[in-house]
């Protein structure tokens, strides 16, 4: 059965440091023979204002970040998932995206996240993401994959079960997830709603997470992980969880350690899939309630 990796570091706004960890995650994922590695949301970077993400956005053809990514692919022959930063038309915004990797460096897939998160926690952070990026107005369709059939949607995304549904009645059998969950919302939600997912869709579920401190305005709280159809968690990477370690990284210094860089890995059996769809099927009453 082919293997899936979800990779986990703390981009920071160095996208040569960003590229670094995520080398190494190609490495983790090749030494476990994965057959697709999945990356994080903003893989490329995390800034401390739009300013700053302005200033470091540029095209994926010219991002020595995705460019270095394409060569890995290639040189390895293995298919990333990861998000990056793509400028706007209108030069005063950023695309929030999620692009696929084939084996030979090529991106050949592109989904422009929908959902932009715009959260206001009292005692938490506050992100205005709709005032910075440029949502999306489409989904891609899924696509063969050396896993199975691939619908790709990006973090806040994961709280609408709408668009996987989309993904689930186009043909997908695997949903992506590239996040970067703050540490509340993380703690709270983050499991619950992607076994949700999962389970609803009677889809495999591969969510990577960025983890840590990124600047001194931001903390994603990681807890990278892979759940089969039936809500399983096949296997997971670590979340900050302890409160001891959350005032450690706040009063510690920006950017991630090295012992962040991690990834999970699971065998997907479609099998299993088909099974769980044979043996509870889904018989939506679309004469009763409205058609997604």
């Amino acid at each position: 059965m082919p293997i899936a990796a979800c990779g986990q570091f703390c981009a920071v706004n160095s996208i040569v440091k960003n590229l670094n960890a995520c080398t190494l995650l190609v490495k983790k994922a090749v030494a476990a023979k994965a057959k697709v590695l999945f990356l994080p949301e903003a893989s490329d970077y995390i800034s401390s204002s739009p300013a700053e993400s302005l200033a470091l956005c540029v095209p994926a053809s010219k991002s020595l970040f995705v460019r270095g990514l394409q060569q890995l692919a290639k040189d390895n022959a293995l298919p990333i998932n990861v998000g990056i930063h793509e400028p706007a038309p209108d030069g005063e915004r950023v695309r929030n995206v999620s692009v696929w990797i084939d084996e030979k460096g090529e991106i050949t897939k592109r989904y422009q996240k929908v959902h932009v998160f715009d959260v206001d926690i009292e005692g938490g952070p506050r992100l205005m993401e709709s005032k910075s990026t440029e949502p999306g107005s489409l989904l891609t369709p899924p696509f063969p994959t050396p896993l199975g059939r691939l619908g790709m949607l990006i973090c806040f995304d994961l709280r609408f079960p709408e668009p996987s549904i989309s993904l689930l009645h186009a043909g997908a059998q695997l949903l992506s997830y590239p996040s970067a969950f703050t540490v509340p919302t993380g703690r709270a939600h983050w499991s619950t709603l992607l076994r949700a997912r999962a389970i609803e869709n009677q889809c495999f579920v591969l969510a990577a997470a960025q983890i840590g401190k990124h600047n001194q305005k931001r903390i994603s709280y990681g807890g990278s992980m892979i759940i089969d159809p039936w809500g399983k968690l096949l296997s997971s990477c670590n979340g900050i969880d302890d409160d001891k370690e959350l005032e450690t990284l706040i009063a510690g210094e920006d950017g991630g350690t090295e012992d962040q860089i991690e990834i999970c890995t699971a065998e997907l059996d479609l099998e299993v899939l088909e099974k769980i769809r044979r043996e509870v099927p889904m018989k939506r009453r679309f004469d009763v309630y409205a058609e997604l």
